[in-house]
């Protein structure tokens, strides 16, 4: 879910340059929305205190893995940016996965989630690196054996489901994990407070910059209050990329099995993404102004000259918003029945 893939525009916009027109501001605030602050709701699933600090235990714990290693903390570091810093993340056994791991940050204002799309929400995405053999290796039920097998676990679930006759399920660890994961938001960026009317934010570069991705089409993909995550869109809609930065990956082909979605990925966040190297799926590029270079030649058409793509990184950088605060927490004491790890 990652990174610069300005997979905008089919085609180049023209007309008169919306920076030497003054009205920056105002057609940013068109085409964005500041990040708000709080905890967003999700529906069928109410936040509680009690879910945050289940949620966030079950995040930081290796043990839900086979090996008991991997975390989903290992490929979403949140002190990282919130993914792991690897071109595909490593799981079970050394073993490497097959794309770039998005960051968990804002995940909660996207349409979906992985770069495919195939969880249709934060729960259903936290299923997945549990079970895949690639990653966690483990099963529902080897999960929830370790995690009954830990009185404070049993106590922590009980809190966070108090109207379930059972509560310790493979739904509410998952249920658990994503109310975690909505707190993991990083409002008040300089970008958006330039967007509440703030224009001292952002320097004459940085505005130059937003101007610039606003007029040459990749605000057409990264837009909306997480600069992305809200559709689709082909990687190489003008040019297709090298064939070590495209790989073989057909992208959201392998859910749909429709031609029409080869090559076809969920355009990511572009939110804190000087934090997030190295880009694209396939994570094969690191230099953030190499990936704006790309997406210029393979979605946009054009060649884009360095002082745009200075300026473009120069705006990019003022999407870093404020990092939650997050202590690691003091996990549950493994008892003589919770299972050894599997390596």
């Amino acid at each position: 879910m990652k990174k610069l893939f300005l997979t905008a525009a089919l085609t180049v916009a023209t007309g008169t340059c919306a920076w030497a027109q003054g009205n920056v501001m105002s057609e940013a605030q068109d085409i964005f929305k500041p990040l708000p602050f709080g905890i967003p709701e999700i529906t069928a699933n109410p936040v509680s205190n009690e879910k945050i600090t289940l949620g966030k235990t079950l995040f930081f714990d290796p043990r839900l893995s086979k090996s008991g290693l991997i975390s989903c903390n290992t490929c979403h570091n949140l002190g990282m940016g919130g993914d792991d810093y690897q071109e595909t993340s490593t799981g079970h056994g050394w073993q490497q996965g097959p794309r770039n791991s998005p960051t968990v940050y804002n995940a909660v204002y996207n349409l979906a989630q992985f770069w495919d799309g195939r969880a249709a929400d934060l729960k259903e995405q936290a299923k997945g690196p549990v079970q895949a053999s690639v990653e966690m290796n483990n099963t529902p039920e080897s999960a929830i054996k370790t995690i009954n097998s830990m009185p404070d676990y049993i106590r922590l679930f009980k809190q966070a489901f108090p109207d379930d006759e059972s509560p310790v399920t493979f739904d509410n660890m998952a249920a658990a994990i994503e109310v975690f994961e909505t707190t993991l938001t990083t409002p008040d960026s300089p970008f958006d407070k330039f967007l509440r009317g703030e224009k001292s934010a952002l320097t004459v570069p940085q505005q130059k910059g937003l101007s610039l991705f606003m007029e040459q089409g990749c605000a057409d993909c990264h837009g909306g209050v997480n600069m992305g995550g809200e559709d689709y869109f082909s990687f190489g809609v003008v040019e297709r990329p090298a064939t070590d930065v495209m790989g073989s990956d057909k992208g959201r082909f392998t859910v749909t099995q429709s031609t029409d979605d080869e090559y076809v990925f969920k355009a990511p966040s572009l939110r804190n993404i000087n934090l997030t190297p190295p880009y694209f799926h396939s994570g094969k590029v690191w230099p953030l102004k190499e990936a704006i270079s790309i997406m210029g030649s393979a979605q946009l058409g054009i060649s884009l000259n360095s002082s745009d793509i200075d300026n473009i990184y120069d705006f990019l950088l003022t999407t870093t918003g404020v990092q939650p605060d997050v202590v690691y927490p003091v996990l549950p004491a493994a008892t003589v029945n919770t299972p050894r790890p599997v390596l």
